[in-house]
């Protein structure tokens, strides 16, 4: 009888440390929020002070692209383009200071197209999304957004995020 009391007292034991494994191993940390980044946060990201992550947004999302700061930081070789959305200098290929824009009006076909792939292939892909800028999610009139989809946003899981 005392023999099947240990054995009994073991295997509950091993079934609750593996329960307790199972629960640790699916619990996870929930990822900081996603929100609205204005013009003027976004500005304070731009690689010049090193305890601050360095931002970019493209196409209306703000990416943390601190871990690309040997492109991106401090006299980097893209650093024109963080701290701002630089759709426009993205879509042309261009560190120029008229592209450091969100505006893509007027651009080709081409460049539309090569904008759209950087921002899937390279932001989506290797960045983690912490914002929008205003435009990606307000109309000018401050009303919102009708085409913006939270759910089309790589990183987002909706529940957690809005």
């Amino acid at each position: 009888m005392e023999t099947t009391r240990v054995y009994v007292l073991s295997a509950l034991f091993l079934c609750m440390t593996l329960a307790e494994e199972d629960v640790k191993l699916k619990l996870k940390h929930a990822p900081k929020p996603v929100r609205l980044i204005t013009d003027e946060e976004l500005k304070k990201h731009d690689g010049s002070e090193e305890d601050l992550p360095i931002y970019m947004a493209v196409k209306g999302v703000v990416f943390d692209v601190t871990k690309g700061k040997e492109f991106y930081g401090k006299d980097a070789p893209y650093n024109a383009l963080v701290g701002k959305d630089s759709s426009r200098a993205v879509a042309k290929m261009s560190l120029e200071p008229d592209d450091l824009t969100s505006d893509t009006t007027g651009l080709t076909e081409e460049q539309l197209q090569s904008l759209d792939s950087i921002f899937e292939g390279t932001y989506k892909a290797k960045y983690p999304i912490v914002g929008y800028t205003m435009s990606r999610i307000l109309n000018q009139d401050g009303s919102p957004n009708q085409d913006f989809r939270p759910e089309d946003q790589h990183h987002i899981q909706i529940k957690d995020e809005f």
